[in-house]
């Protein structure tokens, strides 16, 4: 299994020898923290949960620095978390495996796992553009510009019988809350990857915008 987590930075262009132009979406992964290993004995399934984010103790909740091992001593019951060696971290999630066994809790993950080449699958959030009509939510053609229209342009007409079923069918088309959804774009290749500062150059574009929160993983259709 090969995943990470990481801040979406941003498109530019790469060049090859023969001056071909490869448009790249930058991703700023890792380093990521293996936070807790489920395994089929002790969880039913095998999964890691992964960390990434390095933010300051005090953001955090007492349940949170407890599930990440940094509770400090408290004095007065005498009591200590074990100490995983993970940072203070701000976002979680959760890989499935089918070798869990093979991680421990604190191990580092970094985009050396991944290859120039490698397909993946990239899950973001994608832009939100609030409250948008059929012509942008849909790509509908809109109406007529003549015969006496003036504000039927973008209009979607006609949205159901009048006498045979008499009602509108559920999962019509219509205008309403358009993005910010959870999307997943597959089979993307791995065009370079700079392990000094963490960077990876993934082949065209991602969801979200820029300092948005991405998971990277292997294809599932590669």
């Amino acid at each position: 299994m090969k995943g990470l987590l990481g801040i979406k930075l941003g498109m530019t262009q790469i060049f090859d020898e023969m001056g071909g132009v490869t448009p790249v979406t930058i991703v700023q992964a890792g380093p990521c923290f293996v936070a807790q290993v489920k395994t089929k004995e002790s969880d039913g399934y095998e999964a890691i949960q992964i960390g990434f984010g390095e933010v300051k103790e005090r953001r955090l909740t007492q349940g949170q620095k407890g599930h990440l091992g940094l509770l400090k001593t408290d004095k007065k019951h005498l009591r200590r978390k074990s100490s995983s060696g993970i940072p203070a971290v701000r976002h979680l999630r959760e890989f499935r495996t089918g070798n869990a066994a093979e991680y421990q809790v604190g191990q580092t993950l970094t985009v050396e796992q991944f290859e120039e080449g490698d397909r993946v699958d990239v899950t973001g959030k994608t832009k939100g553009r609030g409250f948008a009509g059929t012509v942008k939510r849909y790509g509908f053609g809109g109406g007529v510009r003549t015969h006496g229209q003036s504000d039927r342009h973008r209009a979607p007409g006609s949205i159901g019988a009048a006498s045979g079923t008499g009602h509108v069918f559920k999962g019509k088309r219509m205008p309403g809350h358009y993005g910010n959804v959870r999307h997943t774009e597959q089979n993307l290749e791995v065009v370079r990857i700079d392990v000094e500062n963490n960077l990876i150059a993934i082949k065209g574009a991602i969801p979200g915008t820029k300092g948005d929160l991405v998971i990277i993983r292997d294809s599932a259709k590669s």
